[in-house]
Formats: C-alpha cells, sequence, structure tokens
C-alpha cells in the first residue's frame, strides 16, 4: 500500500461571489429593484460585503457557495469533515470502489520517529491490505470486507460549502487544537478563498485572529502564528497564487 499525501483544489465557486452577496445584503435595505441594485453595487461590492460584516448579517453571505476537490485524505478526516452538516458531499465509496492497492496517510507525529516508524507502519498498512483481500477472495462483498481496512485508508471527495459555513469551518478547524489533517485542509482552502473574495474571507480563520481566542484554559497561547499563517496567505492571495502554492505554502508551516 503506498502513502499518499494532501491534494486540495477550488473547482468552481459562485460567479463573482462578493457582488452576489452586497446585491443580496443591499436588498434588505432598499426599495430599489433588482436591476437597480445591481447597478449601485457594481464597483462598490467589496465595501459593502466589509460593512454587512461589521454588522454581523451574515446571512446573505449564504448565496455563495464554493466547491473544492480533495484527496490524498484519511477516512479519519471524512469523520470530522462531515459533521460540518451545512454542506454537501460527494465521497469515493468504498462499498462500490474495490481497494485493490489502497494508499493510506502516514501521520507526522509517525514520520518525527524516523525512518523505522514509517516502515513499521506501513508494514501494518500492508496486514491490513492483505485482510481485505483475504475477505474479498473469501467472496465477501466489497462492502463487508472494508471492515478491517484503517483510518488511515485514502479517500477521495468533492465538497461544497457557502460562505458563512465557511467562516465558521475556518473559525474551528483553523485553531491550533485541530487535528492536523483537517488544519491544513482548512488553511488551504482559506488561502484560496481569500484569493477569490478578500472582503469576505479577510478576518477569516480561528477565533484568535479577529477577538478573543474561545478555546479558554486549552488555549494554545500562539497567536502570533495565526497571524503570521494569515498574513502569508494574504500575500499569496493577492498576487493571485495557484491552488498548488498555497497548498505547499501550508503544508510547509503545518
Amino acid at each position: 500500500m503506498p502513502s499518499t499525501r494532501l491534494e486540495v483544489r477550488l473547482l468552481s465557486h459562485t460567479p463573482e461571489p462578493e457582488q452576489t452577496v452586497a446585491l443580496a445584503g443591499r436588498l434588505c435595505y432598499s426599495d430599489s429593484g433588482i436591476p437597480e441594485l445591481r447597478e449601485a453595487v457594481a464597483g462598490k461590492a467589496a465595501q459593502f460585503v466589509e460593512k454587512l460584516m461589521k454588522l454581523g448579517h451574515l446571512s446573505p453571505l449564504e448565496h455563495a457557495s464554493f466547491t473544492f476537490g480533495a484527496e490524498g485524505v484519511s477516512r479519519a478526516l471524512l469523520a470530522q469533515i462531515t459533521r460540518h452538516r451545512i454542506a454537501s458531499f460527494s465521497v469515493q465509496s468504498q462499498r462500490y470502489v474495490k481497494q485493490g492497492e489502497a494508499r493510506y496517510v502516514v501521520p507526522p507525529c509517525v514520520e518525527a520517529l524516523g525512518a523505522d516508524a514509517v516502515a513499521e507502519f506501513a508494514r501494518q498498512m500492508e496486514t491490513a491490505q492483505e485482510f481485505y483481500r483475504y475477505w474479498l477472495a473469501r467472496g465477501l462483498k466489497a462492502e463487508d470486507a472494508r471492515f478491517v481496512l484503517p483510518n488511515a485508508a485514502e479517500t477521495r471527495m468533492v465538497f461544497t460549502m457557502n460562505a458563512r459555513e465557511l467562516l465558521h469551518f475556518f473559525s474551528l478547524r483553523c485553531c491550533n487544537r485541530a487535528q492536523w489533517e483537517i488544519r491544513a485542509l482548512a488553511w488551504a482552502m482559506l488561502g484560496m478563498c481569500l484569493r477569490e473574495a478578500p472582503a469576505i474571507f479577510g478576518n477569516a480563520g480561528p477565533g484568535c485572529v479577529s477577538a478573543d481566542c474561545t478555546e479558554g484554559s486549552m488555549s494554545c497561547g500562539d497567536t502570533a502564528f495565526a497571524n503570521a499563517m494569515l498574513n502569508g496567505l494574504r500575500a499569496a492571495a493577492a498576487r493571485g497564487a495557484s491552488d498548488q502554492d498555497i497548498l505547499q505554502a501550508v503544508t510547509r508551516l503545518i
């Protein structure tokens, strides 16, 4: 079983997300028709979006959605990200897709132990794969043979969140206390969203970048890291960095 690493791409998003949000928000406070409102927000969308954010009027953000494709992620990550219920997921099925040469994700803490530890982890993954192949050979369907596969097994998915849910997702999953794999995914997603809609996501991230830490006595205390990461992503987004460049910048620091 070969190992694999995170790959994430922004596949699509609402065209002109900031203008869409601004138009929806302006509608709430105006008696003008939609064509007039569309003209009114042209060239001024960013300023109006920022005003909405300061007012805490976040429902217009739900009109902008972003769709990502991720692979090289573990089933352990899948269990975490699907807890974000205001999202849509399409996931590669272990029921219908046989895992003949399944790949797996190696935790950084195992890599930090050295080559021997990585080799032992690979041996254990291969043992799990042998169990899986054994049960397939005994006639079990893939939907039942998969029960012996590990949480480290790779999965692939396409998922969509609206901008409001993304802000909530980033506040939880960019935090240093989030698990390392979903944290790397979240920061990379944030960088891509910043590139496309800086007025919406300019202050996104863990709570400590825009207000006080919400972790209480379990706070990591390292607000400097979060601010440095966000500043780096802002700079990358401003120069139009590619999805791959953003991901590489994040994984170097996580």
